[in-house]
């Protein structure tokens, strides 16, 4: 895939439409460089004009500021605000709700005020727009969905419907969990959690949020947050269901149906 980097389009004196903010977990862990070859596979149909920073691109700080290190938070965030202020960034979309949530939430205090979108909203627009058309009978047409409620999208920025219209979209059924919206379960990777063992426990947050998913009979769990796809795999192949039940992201499932 040829993805362009900012520094070259700004060579070329172009700019994009968006900055698609690739985040840690997007960038190097395996499983989440899917969801974002399937997220730049939908850029590419939709002839969506957009750049990545590339090897620009800092953590945006989340993990180190939920795990108490503010003074790495704030050299982090700074270090990026000086790079998209020189780009002259305006809009960015990402595909990690953490990303989402510190750079829209966050950032402006530091100096970083950008229109930042999730990409389950970004999506929903392009659906809406009629840029992005299904195939006839898709993937996913009749199957089984359950869609977990990440907690920076949901209860932290409000967003249940752009995911569940996006689901809509593959004429599949969405079934929800007992715990859905503002009332759905972390995963468990939240707070810097992903990151550092869990403490002693009866069971663990992730297995206990994909048995409720594996209750609704569901044959896909769809998420739209890399860590929560982390979490609720380790917690399908805790009950020995990963041949039978997949967990993708809404991106992936979009890419797989256009």
């Amino acid at each position: 895939m040829t993805v362009p980097t900012m520094a070259e389009m700004m060579a070329n004196g172009e700019s994009p439409e968006i900055l698609f903010w690739v985040g840690c977990a997007g960038s190097f862990d395996q499983r989440a460089q899917k969801i974002t070859k399937a997220f730049v596979t939908i850029l590419e149909k939709t002839g969506t004009k957009y750049a990545i920073l590339g090897k620009e691109e800092m953590c945006t700080g989340d993990p180190a500021r939920r795990a108490g290190n503010e003074f790495m938070f704030q050299m982090m965030a700074y270090q990026n605000i000086q790079i998209l202020n020189g780009y002259g960034i305006k809009k960015i979309v990402t595909a990690c709700p953490h990303c989402f949530n510190t750079l829209k939430n966050e950032y402006p205090e530091l100096g970083g005020q950008y229109e930042v979108i999730h990409h389950a909203s970004f999506l929903q627009q392009l659906i809406d727009e009629g840029k992005i058309r299904m195939q006839e009978g898709g993937t996913f047409k009749g199957k089984k969905i359950t869609y977990h409620d990440s907690c920076y999208l949901g209860r932290a920025n409000n967003i249940y419907e752009a995911p569940r219209k996006v689901l809509e979209a593959l004429d599949a059924e969405l079934i929800e969990m007992k715990r859905c919206r503002s009332n759905g379960l972390c995963c468990g990777a939240g707070g810097a959690q992903m990151f550092k063992e869990e403490e002693k426990g009866t069971t663990r947050i992730n297995f206990e949020r994909s048995d409720e998913a594996l209750a609704t009979g569901a044959t896909v769990i769809a998420a739209a947050c890399p860590f929560c796809n982390t979490m609720l795999t380790d917690g399908v192949k805790n009950n020995n269901k990963e041949d039978e039940v997949a967990v993708l992201d809404i991106a992936e499932l979009i890419a797989a149906s256009l």
